[in-house]
């Protein structure tokens, strides 16, 4: 297992940022090593974003110092997305079979978490992100097709997507955590344009489904004061609630979305006109 600890950036330092610097704080470019857990701690919310990428042999989630605890839930929820081949999640020791784009809630004081690889040519990727709890809930698989869908944009805008929620009131019970998976249809490369903010919640993605030669664009940074980052497959970013997060791909993709703040109402958003935009 490692783990990186990331710290908070103000925005009026941000604006003095490098792309390197820019990368080094927000970017999280290896999510998935094969046979091995990845953990980034960051004090935005903190946020655990990680990836779990079982090959022959189990994995158990393990607890770093960072949390301050003597297990990894104690005083935690998780949610966990599968974007590879089929495996199993096993919590205090009840097995969860997860396909692709698979979803499962784990709740506060849950247990041992642990991942496994029902292939190991064609191994599962477990996509973590964990936020802290005030309350234990119950342990809930949402598959793909039980998902909340909306869609939303218009070809004639690049933007047609399908958003699948998955961690969210009416679909499980969570304390703070929301998280979901965006669908970019093909010949859409635009996401979440027109922007917003939300002061009162920070978020990470995860961009999936690229290949190999393709990036995508990362919008971030005060509306008036924008950036960008460059984004491969696999690679997550960490958005601050002062921050824009939209993008654009030069090829088809999905992303992975997950929130944690003060409320869980998805549609809790300042929106940002283009106008606004620098």
């Amino acid at each position: 297992m490692s783990i990186d600890v990331r710290q908070v950036s103000h925005p009026e330092a941000v604006k003095r940022f490098d792309t390197q610097e820019l990368r080094r704080h927000f970017l999280i470019e290896r999510l998935f090593v094969p046979g091995s857990i990845t953990l980034t701690y960051s004090h935005l919310e903190r946020l655990i974003v990680g990836g779990a990428a079982p090959t022959g042999e189990r994995l158990v989630l393990p607890t770093p110092g960072a949390v301050g605890t003597d297990a990894f839930l104690k005083r935690r929820e998780l949610g966990i997305i599968n974007i590879g081949g089929p495996g199993r999640v096993l919590v205090g020791g009840t097995a969860h079979e997860m396909g692709r784009r698979d979803a499962l809630y784990v709740g506060m004081g849950a247990g041992e978490v642990a991942f496994e690889s029902q292939d190991p040519e064609a191994p599962a990727k477990f996509y973590l992100v964990s936020t802290p709890a005030h309350a234990a809930y119950e342990t809930v698989r949402i598959p793909n097709e039980k998902a909340n869908r909306i869609e939303l944009g218009d070809q004639s805008t690049s933007n047609r997507r399908t958003i699948y929620q998955y961690i969210i009131p009416g679909i499980c019970s969570s304390c703070q955590l929301v998280m979901g998976l965006t669908q970019l249809e093909p010949g859409s490369m635009w996401n979440t344009m027109p922007c917003h903010v939300h002061d009162r919640r920070s978020e990470a993605y995860v961009y999936i489904d690229l290949d190999p030669g393709a990036r995508v664009i990362h919008l971030m940074g005060e509306p008036d004061e924008t950036r960008h980052l460059v984004v491969a497959n696999e690679q997550a970013i960490l958005s601050p609630g002062w921050s824009i997060h939209s993008g654009v791909g030069t090829g088809h993709y999905a992303f992975i979305w997950a929130m944690g703040g003060d409320n869980q109402d998805y549609t809790d958003m300042d929106p940002v006109s283009m106008e606004q935009l620098r």
